[in-house]
Formats: C-alpha cells, sequence, structure tokens
C-alpha cells in the first residue's frame, strides 16, 4: 500500500439543493449530496491529503455559482486545494471578464469546458473557443480537455493551435475500452504526448470499460501506454469520484492503478499519487 498520503487531482462535489445535474438524471447512483469527507470515508485505509475539484457540469447558467461555491467551501476545508471551473469559452474573447472573476478566486487553477458532448466535431477549432483558450495564461490558468476517444484528431489541432495553453488531458482521452479498442486512439495519445504543453490524468478508465465485468488486466495496456507516452512528470492520480461509482468503488480504481505501477519508484509514485499534482495545479 502507499506509505505516503495522497492528493486526487480530479474528483466532483455534488449539491444537490444547490444545483442542477441535468446529464446526472439517468444516474441513480448520483443522485445525492456527495462531499470531501464521503472521499475520505470511500479511500479508506489510504490517506486523502487534498483534492483538486473539477467542475461538474451544472445546468446553465450556474457555472459561475459552481466556482463561487466551491471557492466558499475550501475557506473552511484546506484539503480542497484548488479547482478547475467551468466557463463558456465557445463565447471567445467577450468571455474575458468571466476569466478574470474566476481566476481571482483563490482556489481556481484551471478552466474546463465538456468537449464529450459537444455534436460538432469541429466545435474545438472554432474561433472563438481558440480565441478564448488563448486567454487563458494571461490569468495563469489551464484548461483541462474532456473529450471522447474519436475527437482526439481535433483535439491535437487545437492544442498544436495554443501553444501557450497548459493542457491536461481527463481520463486519458476515454479510449474504447469496454470494445477492447487501442488505435487510434494509441497513436494519436503517442502524437499528443509530444507536445510539452499537456499532461495526461490516469482517471476514468473504469467507467469506458464494462461497468460491471470491467478487470485490471483488460485496463492495463491502456494505463501502461499513457504512462510510457507522457512519462513520469506528465502523469497524474484522478479519482473522478464519484461518478466513478457507476463502474464500482473508489478503492477499486485506486488499487488497480496501484497494481499497474508497482514497478515504479517511490519516487515516481510519489509524482503520480501525488507532487505532480501539486507542480501542474499550483497547489
Amino acid at each position: 500500500m502507499l506509505e505516503f498520503p495522497i492528493i486526487d487531482a480530479h474528483i466532483h462535489l455534488l449539491d444537490q439543493q444547490r444545483f442542477s445535474y441535468g446529464w446526472a438524471a439517468g444516474a441513480p447512483t448520483l443522485k445525492r449530496d456527495w462531499t470531501i469527507d464521503d472521499l475520505v470515508r470511500s479511500a479508506k485505509p489510504y490517506e486523502i491529503e487534498g483534492v483538486v475539484f473539477v467542475e461538474v457540469d451544472v445546468d446553465a447558467p450556474q457555472h459561475l455559482d459552481e466556482a463561487d461555491w466551491v471557492a466558499e467551501t475550501a475557506k473552511a476545508d484546506p484539503r480542497l486545494k484548488g479547482a478547475v471551473v467551468c466557463l463558456p469559452l465557445e463565447q471567445g474573447e467577450r468571455l474575458e471578464p468571466e476569466i478574470a472573476r474566476v481566476a481571482a478566486l483563490k482556489t481556481t487553477r484551471g478552466v474546463r469546458r465538456l468537449i464529450q458532448n459537444q455534436p460538432d466535431p469541429d466545435y474545438v477549432l472554432r474561433p472563438d473557443f481558440l480565441a478564448a483558450l488563448k486567454l487563458l495564461p494571461k490569468y495563469k490558468l489551464s484548461f483541462d480537455i474532456c473529450i471522447f476517444h474519436p475527437q482526439l484528431a481535433n483535439t491535437l489541432e487545437m492544442v498544436r493551435r495554443c501553444p501557450e495553453v497548459s493542457f491536461v488531458l481527463d481520463h486519458i482521452g476515454k479510449p474504447g475500452i469496454k470494445d477492447g479498442l487501442m488505435e487510434p486512439w494509441k497513436a494519436q495519445i503517442g502524437e499528443l504526448a509530444k507536445l510539452p504543453n499537456v499532461a495526461c490524468k490516469l482517471s476514468g478508465a473504469t467507467t469506458e470499460a464494462d461497468h460491471r465485468a470491467w478487470t485490471p488486466a483488460q485496463l492495463r495496456p491502456y494505463i501502461d501506454w499513457v504512462c510510457e507516452r507522457f512519462g513520469i512528470e506528465r502523469i497524474l492520480y484522478g479519482g473522478d469520484w464519484p461518478v466513478s461509482q457507476l463502474a464500482g468503488d473508489y478503492l477499486q480504481w485506486l488499487t488497480t492503478l496501484e497494481l499497474a505501477t508497482e514497478d515504479f519508484s517511490e519516487g515516481e509514485r510519489r509524482n503520480l499519487f501525488r507532487d505532480n499534482a501539486v507542480r501542474i495545479y499550483r497547489l
């Protein structure tokens, strides 16, 4: 077992009374509040030292309220060390006042706009989207990329057009694990990893597999490829909790990833499960 406390670089907190989550309507498992205390209990006997909150795709127009709520929550709970908030980047340069507003919150370290649910395959290449992305370095904010694997080709082009932006790929690009697909995800991840401004979260893999029948062996080739391509300095542990509960409990993913990295040195494991999050998200 890991002999040091973990910083989970990708968790969600839900407050069902405060916010609406339309995307979760078909997921009764998630129909309650989810707190950091719940996560800490779920992780035992592992110790959670801190977390990075990632926006939960609240129904519009609640994204700024969510950012404010997380900042207030962090004042009372030092375990909440940073936040990746939602902004509608498709609004382009006129969004800059909102970027400045969320950047002024002490918790904000990055921005995410879900790409996975966008029907337009060229969404990330729209001029306004790219213009808003290119404003983020001015405010020392990174961008979390959340896509399904068929969107990787255009995502690569997006990243190439924004070399000054720091990107974090969520959920290893959501490959087709359930169907055993490796290509073209494998080649495209290799290309993405060549770009020095991209890091990758080892997160969200179980929900891309068969929720009831996945095995650690099924996930291992995807984990190994990401570790090999990105290298130990650019991978981060993320639990994707509580969304991960759809495919098993928190410990199932954590122990799967610990087993997959059993040949790592202690220092390399510290990077994956703690130190890279501190550095990349400036915690």
